[in-house]
């Protein structure tokens, strides 16, 4: 594997152990990079309540400029707090309220991916 992809790998992983931090349920890692020219990874992870899609989104900028030094090439949702979308390029960050994530079912479209242990730090 390369330096490159491990750096992002960190990176992702970081983000979705914010997001699991601030009690964020179901967060998964997909590799997209594939089928996608965009983006390499998507974290989705949802939120019971629109202050807590706040929360774990503040956790995760935070948790991955701290690692990274990176910040978000671009960012949406963030003022209606029920889908904020967090690009930062070699990855994005899905953080929705759980009703909007039960209504779009992201992993659904995205199934044929692999999805990546991103508890497991070597891997």
């Amino acid at each position: 594997m390369s330096e490159d992809r491990q750096d992002h790998l960190s990176w992702v992983r970081e983000a979705a152990r914010a997001a699991d931090d601030k009690k964020a349920v179901d967060t998964l890692v997909i590799d997209v990079g594939d089928v996608l020219v965009v983006t390499d990874f998507f974290v989705i992870t949802s939120a019971a309540n629109s202050r807590q899609v706040a929360a774990v989104t503040d956790a995760i900028e935070d948790e991955v400029r701290r690692a990274s030094g990176l910040s978000p090439l671009r960012e949406e949702g963030r003022e209606s707090r029920e889908w904020v979308l967090l690009d930062y390029g070699v990855f994005v960050v899905h953080v929705l309220r759980a009703d909007y994530r039960d209504f779009y079912q992201l992993e659904r479209l995205w199934g044929d991916c692999p999805r990546l242990d991103w508890k497991l730090s070597g891997a």
